[in-house]
């Protein structure tokens, strides 16, 4: 795997005190290696959340971000099993996927390579703004 997928933070103003225990992140955004326009990348996103929410889910928008090159995809974080995460990714031209199974991160390959890989604590990785800040 990519070695910047085992860097990736996320930010979101969402509390995630109600969050479910197990939960998707997919992104929309231009796949790893390429190089999309702003208005594709936006196009992208918004279809996803489209199909998202036509399938009853109630996505979360959580932004995944690279602490050293400061990159980041805005993504969604929705409850669905990670097989069919991986299939919506993959419809969506995505390398892979994260997986949050209560505090485990995991990221698996969208592909015939999926298998959940451990990247961390998700809690330790994730930015939130203080409630000052709200």
């Amino acid at each position: 795997m990519i070695p910047a997928y085992f860097e990736t933070h996320f930010r979101t103003d969402s509390p995630i005190d109600s969050w479910p225990d197990q939960f998707a992140i997919i992104t929309g955004f231009a796949t790893t290696g390429e190089s999309w326009s702003d208005d594709r990348n936006h196009a992208a996103d918004q279809q996803l959340l489209a199909q998202l929410t036509a399938a009853g889910h109630q996505p979360i928008r959580i932004t995944g971000f690279s602490p050293l090159t400061h990159h980041s995809e805005a993504s969604w974080a929705v409850p669905m099993d990670w097989p069919a995460a991986c299939d919506l990714g993959l419809a969506f031209l995505q390398d892979a996927v994260y997986w949050v199974d209560r505090d485990a991160l995991s990221i698996t390959y969208c592909d015939d390579r999926r298998a959940l890989v451990s990247v961390g604590s998700f809690r330790d990785r994730l930015h939130q703004p203080s409630s000052q800040d709200r």
